[in-house]
């Protein structure tokens, strides 16, 4: 049974819905099929959207519109060799579509070929007379190909079209921010600013910005602005408790993240940011309480189990610190400063073999600090394994050749290993390098810093640079 659609009250989407729970068909205009599938496209639906498009090809089979619709869906859905036959046909119905240019060039991006997607958009350009979804996908476009300048010049069209389109003014300050053009940024976001006074969003990006400048006060007056605009902007919460805690007032910070979980459910980066606090306030029962309120609401944060950790290693409660280190790397085992930590606490409780294991992880990882060296070195010379703990200096300095600390300890470790041969030309090197810095070495091996075979080294390298 087929009915008019205007016997149904109600937009098309909700006929269109109504007419599939029956065996009715109801008759639609081509622009209701073209915002019942733009609806199904915009939340996801493509199961939907493609019915609606079958359907509404069935009812005006000469509809462009409608079938280059159905080309979108093949080029979401990767069908792209059919996607240009369709095009083609089309192409010969109406040459001068901009939307079929649009179709080709979003084919082009799929397949990686961004130079050939700009060079249609640009055509399709030509061709409209409402260039803002265009420029919106140049934007894009260039964004793929690292050229942040352009992507900004046609993100910023798009904003003159339209000034609510937060998704482009967003992009804007992204590209300012990746040229590391953070007054530009300002001066962007303070015109934006003089024209639209109550823009919540604007007032954010423009905090970010001062905060990025180590302009504090600005930062805050920012968002002092932006919560004004909008006093349920959580984000605006959070980031002026960021910009507090670094001017020192812990307390207004707190107060702020609080007004966070207030506002929507709680997250767990607000109790560990409101823990921090806590802890410069010298508050250790209020921010341990925060600290496990944080992995309570997400155990797989692997931050929040790092703060716990770093809380009991301040306050040299090593068990502890050990079993929460473990939990951080249960969840990220593959962070080279995490085994490190781990490496650093194992020391403390004179866990040597485990501390060797914990360092080795950490420089396989790719952490290649200087004190990474000197701590290892340090940990399996405490495990009386000497020659070790050369090794690991030779390691080091290949990183570092020139590195007195690592120069000094390893002659001393040679020395301790009994190999006095090497130890001779790693103290002389070491001498006519950092003659000025020999405390390193008499303060750590005192033993051997006032024996005649080293004072004659000494003696004969202070000569030799004469």
């Amino acid at each position: 049974m087929a009915l008019d659609s205007n016997e149904t009250p109600g937009k098309p989407v909700a006929k269109f819905e109504s007419m599939l729970k029956t065996d009715d068909v109801y008759f639609f205009d081509a622009e209701d099929f073209e915002d019942i599938i733009h609806h199904y496209l915009n939340n996801g639906k493509i199961a939907l959207a493609k019915k609606a498009i079958k359907i509404g090809l069935q009812q005006h089979p000469d509809s462009i519109q409608l079938k280059l619709l159905d080309v979108e869906v093949l080029v979401f859905e990767n069908n792209l060799d059919v996607a240009e036959k369709y095009l083609d046909k089309l192409q010969l119905l109406d040459s001068n579509n901009e939307e079929i240019y649009i179709q080709r060039a979003n084919i082009y991006s799929k397949k990686d070929n961004h130079e050939a997607a700009i060079s249609l958009l640009k055509k399709a350009l030509e061709l409209s007379d409402n260039g803002f979804d265009i420029h919106s996908l140049l934007g894009m476009e260039y964004l793929f190909m690292d050229d942040f300048k352009l992507a900004k010049e046609n993100f910023m069209k798009c904003v003159s079209f339209d000034e609510h389109d937060y998704s482009s003014l967003y992009n804007v300050i992204y590209c300012f921010e990746f040229l590391e053009d953070f007054d530009g940024a300002i001066y962007y976001l303070n015109d934006y600013l003089d024209r639209n006074p109550y823009c919540e969003v604007a007032w954010h990006q423009l905090g970010k910005q001062y905060f990025e400048k180590r302009l504090y006060p600005e930062a805050l007056t920012a968002y002092d602005f932006a919560i004004i605009s909008d006093d349920t902007f959580m984000g605006a919460y959070f980031e002026k408790g960021k910009v507090l805690e670094k001017m020192g007032r812990y307390a207004d910070a707190i107060e702020n993240y609080e007004t966070t979980i207030n506002i929507e459910d709680p997250t767990s980066y607000a109790y560990l940011r409101i823990g921090n606090c806590y802890e410069k306030l010298k508050n250790h029962d209020m921010a341990k309480f925060y600290y496990y309120q944080t992995v309570h609401e997400d155990p797989l944060l692997d931050k929040g189990w790092l703060a716990i950790t770093d809380f009991y290693v301040k306050n040299k409660n090593y068990e502890k610190a050990f079993y929460y280190i473990n939990k951080a790397l249960n969840i990220d085992g593959e962070n080279p400063l995490y085994w490190k930590k781990c490496a650093k606490i194992n020391t403390a409780l004179k866990n040597y073999d485990q501390a060797d294991y914990a360092y080795k992880q950490a420089v396989d990882l790719g952490n290649y600090e200087l004190d990474t060296w000197l701590k290892w070195a340090d940990a399996t010379h405490w495990n009386k394994n000497f020659d070790s703990a050369v090794q690991i200096l030779a390691q080091g300095r290949e990183f570092y050749p020139e590195e007195a600390k690592l120069q000094y300890k390893m002659a001393g470790f040679q020395l301790l290993s009994g190999d006095k041969i090497n130890a001779r030309i790693t103290l002389i090197d070491a001498l006519k390098n950092h003659i000025d810095k020999l405390f390193l070495f008499e303060e750590e091996f005192p033993q051997y810093a006032n024996i005649p075979w080293t004072l004659d080294i000494v003696a004969n390298v202070k000569k030799a640079s004469r």
